[in-house]
């Protein structure tokens, strides 16, 4: 059974205010050791902190870790005075701090505004592969399939205290860096890498993590890591994604086997995609990831299903994720939950607040949660 591991990004809030606050040194400077196996970094911005999973075979365990590691976050902040949320963008307006380290600086003189204002919170997942053969082979049979996961993450839809009318305004201030977005087809590993050489020649991005693909071989581990996800409000979503992230791959790396080649659909084709899903999620159309036509987001998502519903069967994770997925058709995606307690509170504070309380709801998998 493939591996699987998580990375969410986290935004450190002041909860009297519901405002951000740059106050992630001091939490790394707390004792982080009472969750072994969990590990939080700084990322770009002071008001944003990763927490990483272990790596896993079984849903249940991942789900517990990523309850695990947002309390193991939320409990240092506290001490700080401040909590812990899962918005992959802030709800109320902000001016972010970016982290005073050497390669931050760099970046900031040669990205100016963009990496300035640049606070978005994602969920990474990585799943295992044998071979950068592999990898590259499940990178080229994945590709359009991925707006699909960034619908149903869809978690921001506030910017500067404003609705900006998306369900994932972060994959729109993600796609500002040049590197960002999909890849055509590579063909081979060894494509890949000079693919990799190429962008990296130009002298544009500093270095190959900055490569910010919406799906990538790891520098440091033997995975695929998958990048489009906005960080999940609700614990059981993220494990969702994790899921239907490790079937695909697996579905990826069979149809290689088989030799069934990748769909060709052009890198062009594939960002207007992601834009349909950034700007409605589950709630309107999405384009079909074979055929690039409009259809019916509930279609789209039933076509997903199907296409990996053999490796989750194998997996044992098909009944969970019919689970998982209909509790979050009933809720709604983390953006729909922000504008649903906005509409109950009228107040953007009032969104922030409740986005707090659902980050830290238990997951499904670990017993009758909400």
């Amino acid at each position: 059974m493939r591996t699987f591991g998580v990375e969410e990004e986290l935004l450190l809030i002041d909860p009297e205010s519901g405002f951000i606050t740059p106050r992630v040194p001091e939490l790394l400077s707390l004792d982080t050791r009472t969750a072994p196996g969990l590990e939080l970094v700084a990322e770009l911005q002071l008001e944003q902190i990763e927490v990483i999973t272990p790596v896993h075979t079984d849903l249940k365990e991942l789900a517990a870790d990523i309850v695990a590691g947002r309390s193991l976050a939320d409990g240092l902040a506290s001490r700080l005075g401040a909590r812990v949320a899962a918005l992959a963008t802030p709800v109320l307006p902000f001016t972010p701090h970016l982290s005073p380290v050497s390669r931050v600086q760099t970046m900031t003189e040669r990205f100016g505004m963009t990496a300035q204002e640049q606070l978005t919170c994602a969920c990474h997942v990585h799943v295992g592969v044998s071979s950068p053969e592999e990898g590259v082979a499940v990178l080229d049979r994945i590709r359009n399939w991925l707006p699909v996961l960034s619908a149903l993450s869809a978690n921001s839809p506030f910017w500067q205290g404003v609705d900006t009318g998306y369900a994932s305004y972060r994959t729109q201030s993600l796609y500002r860096w040049p590197m960002g977005g999909p890849a055509e087809i590579y063909g081979s590993a060894g494509s890949y890498r000079q693919s990799v050489k190429a962008m990296l020649g130009t002298g544009v991005p500093l270095d190959e993590a900055m490569l910010y693909l919406d799906a990538r071989l790891s520098r440091n581990y033997p995975t695929v890591e998958i990048r489009v996800a906005d960080v999940c409000l609700h614990p059981d979503d993220t494990v969702l994604i994790a899921a239907l992230c490790r079937a695909l791959v697996d579905t990826a790396a069979r149809e290689w086997q088989s030799g069934v080649p990748p769909v060709p659909v052009p890198a062009a084709v594939l960002r207007l995609a992601a834009w349909r899903a950034s700007r409605s999620g589950i709630t309107g159309e999405l384009l079909d990831p074979v055929t690039a036509s409009a259809r019916p987001a509930g279609a789209v998502l039933e076509q997903f299903l199907n296409h990996v519903r053999f490796a989750l069967a194998e997996n044992g994770d098909e009944e969970h994720t019919e689970v998982l997925l209909n509790r979050l058709h009933r809720r709604g995606t983390g953006a729909q939950q922000q504008r649903l307690a906005l509409q109950q509170g009228n107040a953007l504070h009032d969104v922030v607040t409740a986005a707090i309380d659902v980050s830290h709801c238990a997951s499904s998998l670990q017993g009758d949660a909400a």
